[in-house]
């Protein structure tokens, strides 16, 4: 049990880590877009619940996806659970919950790098 759970923490880190990267190149690609919002005066908080709002519903399509796949999946591994039903409702609940909040945490690195850009850099940036 100790294993799988370090299998689990290491593809929780993984998945934080690959949300983290993709956000941040997204992030880099829209710096020019993200200057020109912030000399139009957007405020900061806008921007940051812009990209997390891109990120969240990243997020969610994925693991909306990987519930449908783990439904599916569960049904073969069901002789190996003990003391849980194979579509267990509060687990099921529970990954999808801390998947999407680990996937907003690694959202809210670049979103507040971004914000920290100065509009002049970012309307010369490219």
């Amino acid at each position: 049990m100790e294993i799988v759970g370090l299998f689990a923490v290491t593809a929780l880190l993984l998945a934080g880590l690959g949300i983290y990267g993709v956000i941040s190149y997204i992030v880099n690609e829209r710096t020019h877009e993200i200057g020109i919002r912030l000399a139009l005066g957007a405020q900061n908080r806008n921007i940051v619940r812009m990209i997390l709002r891109q990120g969240f519903w990243l997020a969610t399509a994925g693991t909306a996806v990987g519930l449908v796949s783990a439904l599916i999946v569960s049904r073969l591994m069901a002789g190996l659970l003990y003391d849980v039903r194979p579509t267990d409702p509060l687990t099921f609940a529970g990954v999808a919950l801390l998947l999407i909040s680990v996937a907003l945490l690694a959202c809210y690195i670049p979103a507040r790098r971004a914000v920290r850009i100065a509009p002049l850099v970012a309307l010369r940036y490219e």
